[in-house]
């Protein structure tokens, strides 16, 4: 099993007009949301916070990201790039159902305590997310990968 881990270096490769596409994107995502609770209250503007506002621009920032780096080792690089978007996308929906549990937790509880909300939710969030993460990847080892490429040489076995 591949440990859960951080990589600083994928910053490194984008460029300061992709940070503020994100940047843009996220703050109008959050202006809208914004709008929209002052419009309709916070209940409907609520469900427009789970809206992935930066998830287009960061898919296909990675796919471009990958594309390129593949050109470089002078190689096609499209499959690669849709691959690493694809799993980007996995990941993201992933993160969502760990979103969905926080907040379900955090609308049971926060009467009680705000603090204590916060924590169970957190909490709540890890666990489903990584419980997710597990289920996806033992379906994947029972499933197999669907590229067609053999088990050992799939880029995204690991």
């Amino acid at each position: 099993m591949t440990p859960v881990r951080v990589s600083l270096s994928a910053l490194r490769e984008g460029r300061w007009y992709e940070y503020l596409i994100r940047f843009v994107l996220g703050g109008g995502a959050t202006v809208f949301t914004g709008l929209v609770s002052s419009i309709c209250g916070a209940d409907v503007g609520g469900a427009f916070l789970a809206l992935p506002a930066i998830f287009c621009a960061s898919a296909t920032l990675i796919e471009k990201h990958e594309i390129r780096r593949k050109r470089e080792a002078g190689l096609d690089g499209t499959r690669r790039g849709q691959q690493a978007a694809a799993l980007d996308a996995a990941g993201a929906a992933l993160g969502a159902i760990g979103m969905l549990a926080f907040a379900i937790v955090f609308s049971l509880t926060v009467a009680r305590s705000v603090a204590a909300a916060f924590i169970a939710a957190s909490i709540s969030w890890l666990i489903c997310s990584v419980a997710a993460w597990y289920v996806r990847r033992k379906m994947r080892v029972v499933r197999g990968p669907r590229t067609g490429l053999s088990r050992g040489h799939h880029p995204w076995s690991a």
